[in-house]
């Protein structure tokens, strides 16, 4: 019998609630794997919201010298952006089903051979 889903956490936005139910309704993560996730939908929102705001406005803005520079979120969504990447990717999620089953499967076929190896091996005489 699985375990229930956890409920996503507070003050999450759209983005960071699809996120949460789309990973912890699909997988069973250890508190620790739930803390990285809650961390990476909380990314989630973080980069909607500064997306949102950048396109309220030009991309360039003047800069301390009047010349035209990025807008300064440009370079924070990206930033998050990686964060978020890197959150993602200390989940270890398989990138589908079939990766799930081949990712199991040679964990088992390793296992299988180490543990042949073990007591295969000739056991000298005392």
């Amino acid at each position: 019998m699985s375990a229930a889903k956890p409920k996503a956490p507070a003050g999450l936005a759209v983005g960071g609630r699809r996120l949460w139910s789309n990973v912890a309704g699909e997988f069973e993560l250890r508190p620790d794997e739930l803390r990285v996730l809650e961390d990476a939908c909380r990314e989630v929102d973080l980069v909607d919201r500064m997306e949102i705001e950048v396109a309220k406005g030009p991309v360039l803005v003047p800069g301390s010298r009047g010349q035209d520079t990025a807008h300064p979120l440009i370079a924070e969504v990206r930033a998050h952006r990686l964060v978020l990447a890197r959150l993602l990717r200390q989940l270890n999620l398989p990138d589908d089903e079939a990766a799930a089953h081949r990712k199991t499967s040679e964990r088992s076929t390793s296992a299988r051979k180490a543990a042949l190896t073990r007591w295969s091996r000739d056991v000298p005489s005392a």
